[in-house]
């Protein structure tokens, strides 16, 4: 736990922090609405007895009572998908519409493309990118299990993605859930802090930098672009936004989340962020018993 010392300023109830991160992490599934309502997964729980309690913040995200969320009925017909809590919360953010283009920049392994497409009643266009081939075949196979079918999968780098392939040339929303340095998934992952160093930082949110700016330079004027990590750090979070900010036409914007949260940070080691990055959501493993994950939101202006 030493590298989430650096923490220690800016985490309300610091001791509190160090103590849920230590705690494993529960299990939750999102309910696959493509598939069956809420009150159809949660009958088909009851029925193989598994027990349930839904989320407060968002009434498909139910939080089993069970160490197999992957093995139930459920999940195997398609109508829940296991996914940690918190990582339901960029699509959610993102709100895309039926029958609108939407780019998921680093979809696999699916949970939050399947997500998108589920909020779009499976109408329009998801483009579900990674750039790991190696994790396409899960992406696909979620897709199928989940009955997805407006989801178009593509494997490039999502710096330089080309549009060239499409009938279009721009999209109405765009989501990038960055890779990162994970330290947010510790409850889940107690390996995450292994080999943590500063050096890493800089060089994931290098990449970070590049597919923030792609996607903003592919979203329409007025489109949303959602950035979300599974991580504390604010060089990966806060700092990647206020170089793009600096860059390219676009501004952070204001979002409802119903899930407690500290506000992002407006200033870092000695670095200075536009007062804006406030309206930014840093959710903490003890506000609500998750992991830890940041999320932002902004509009593309031009």
């Amino acid at each position: 736990m030493e590298p989430l010392e650096r923490y220690r300023p800016i985490v309300d109830d610091f001791e509190a922090f160090l103590a849920a991160c230590e705690r494993p992490l529960g299990n939750a599934v999102r309910v696959n609405t493509i598939k069956a309502t809420v009150d159809r997964a949660r009958a088909v729980l009851e029925a193989e007895d598994v027990g349930y309690e839904g989320a407060d913040w968002n009434p498909r995200v139910l939080r089993l009572e069970t160490d197999s969320p992957g093995s139930t009925w459920a999940s195997f017909h398609g109508y829940t998908h296991g996914q940690e809590e918190v990582s339901a919360v960029p699509a959610t953010v993102l709100d895309p519409e039926p029958g609108e283009r939407v780019w998921d920049c680093c979809a696999a392994p699916g949970g939050k493309a399947t997500q998108l497409a589920a909020l779009m009643d499976d109408r329009g266009t998801v483009v579900a990118n990674d750039s790991n081939l190696g994790r396409i075949s899960a992406l696909r196979f979620n897709a199928e299990r989940l009955g997805a079918t407006s989801l178009a999968v593509t494997n490039d780098d999502a710096r330089n993605y080309s549009l060239e392939r499409f009938d279009f040339e721009e999209f109405d929303r765009s989501l990038v859930d960055a890779p990162c340095s994970c330290e947010g998934t510790i409850r889940k992952n107690p390996d995450a802090l292994d080999g943590w160093s500063e050096g890493y930082l800089d060089e994931v949110s290098g990449i970070q930098k590049g597919i923030l700016r792609r996607a903003v330079q592919a979203t329409r004027e007025d489109g949303t672009v959602v950035y979300s990590t599974c991580t504390f750090a604010p060089e990966e979070n806060e700092a990647v936004i206020q170089h793009v900010l600096e860059e390219e036409d676009c501004r952070v914007v204001d979002f409802d989340l119903g899930l407690e949260h500290s506000p992002g940070l407006t200033e870092w080691d000695g670095e200075e962020y536009d007062e804006r990055l406030e309206k930014a959501a840093r959710i903490y493993p003890h506000q609500n018993d998750t992991g830890g994950f940041f999320v932002a939101k902004l509009e593309v202006t031009a």
